[in-house]
């Protein structure tokens, strides 16, 4: 995709990291957002430390964006504890996650982001190693193999998904607290990006705040993303001052609409409802008629229209709803009977 497209993207890739980590927040009250969250984790790193004990092992789920890496962090700042990052894909073989294991120090945080990508194996050491901190070590193979066991440093294991119903029930149930990512409301990305503001040293008003939170579909990444682009336009044309006006007018440059959809997600409502009335219709179908992969289609732009109501998954297809029509600026057609309803098409195909 291009530059454009990936601008209210949840991902972060390349020197963006590098940026979102000047802008994290590194302690749970700096935290914004996500409330109850924050007081339950509270709670559980506060009785931690009292007992002199690690806390039980975390598990965040939620979209990419929403601060589950964030509060790893801060969860291993809050208990002066060192902290091991690493990723489920990484994790190929039992034997990657015994060499990580065996060198954790007591106490240590390990994170492991997409952790329900883990292969199976690195999965079946896992539980051991949350239960019982230990890990059995096979030697050899067939049935001369032997399993040495090792014992581990007590630590505490944060793991992060973007699809928790991907996690193995057993591997779920050894986690003691379990945590749930929702999206922000626009007050708070408004503190997001006055926080942010404040670091990158921009002049930020509250109408340019409320201007592009609004447009920030309910993420932080994306907020402090499109701050970014935002503050660029204006040094470069409105002296550096981020108003209202300059705020949409940057935004409408960057092809992001005032209600967060980019370029892919209007192509995708405007292929839906001009070439195919509405739908239903396959996904494959729509994404050649938008130039797009499927799973760009269905991973970037269809979970955040369904999320405003703009578009509907049925087992015919896709289904734009009046809302849709509203939003493209376009009438909802009349069926047979001159009822508001889209007409049948022949791209149902099931999807």
């Amino acid at each position: 995709m291009s530059g454009r497209d990936e601008i209210v993207s949840p991902d972060a890739e390349g020197d963006e990291r590098a940026v979102e980590a000047a802008l994290r927040p590194k302690r749970l009250d700096e935290f914004v957002g996500q409330a109850r969250v924050r007081e339950q984790l509270s709670l559980v790193l506060q009785s931690a430390l009292r007992r002199n004990r690690p806390p039980d092992h975390v598990l965040m789920s939620g979209s990419p964006g929403l601060g589950k890496t964030t509060l790893a962090m801060i969860i291993a700042a809050e208990l002066g504890a060192p902290l091991r990052l690493t990723a489920g894909p990484a994790i190929e073989r039992a034997g990657d996650l015994a060499a990580i294991l065996s060198t954790l120090s007591e106490g240590e945080v390990l994170f492991i982001d997409e952790i329900h990508r883990m292969s199976r194996p690195a999965e079946e050491m896992l539980y051991m190693a949350m239960e019982d901190f230990r890990v059995d070590i096979v030697v050899g193979k067939g049935p001369g193999a032997t399993a040495i066991p090792l014992d581990i440093a007590p630590f505490t294991l944060v793991g992060a998904t973007t699809r928790a119903g991907l996690l193995p029930a057993p591997l779920r149930d050894r986690f003691g607290f379990v945590a749930h990512m929702e999206f922000y409301d626009v007050s708070e990305l408004e503190q997001v990006l006055r926080r942010s503001a404040r670091l990158l040293g921009v002049e930020l008003p509250d109408e340019g705040a409320h201007e592009i939170a609004r447009r920030s579909r309910g993420t932080p990444r994306i907020a402090n993303r499109l701050l970014r682009r935002v503050r660029d336009y204006a040094e470069v044309r409105s002296g550096g001052v981020i108003t209202r006006e300059t705020a949409a007018d940057a935004l409408s440059l960057y092809e992001v609409d005032g209600e967060g959809l980019d370029r892919l997600d209007r192509a995708v409502l405007d292929a839906l409802l001009r070439k195919f009335g509405g739908g239903p219709v396959g996904l494959s179908t729509l994404a050649i008629a938008v130039g797009e992969e499927p799973e760009t289609v269905e991973v970037v732009a269809e979970p955040f229209l369904v999320r405003q109501g703009l578009l509907a998954r049925t087992p015919r297809g896709r289904v734009a709803t009046a809302a849709a029509w509203a939003h493209m600026g376009m009438q909802v057609p009349l069926d047979a009977l001159g009822r508001p309803g889209s007409p049948p098409t022949l791209f149902d195909d099931p999807e």
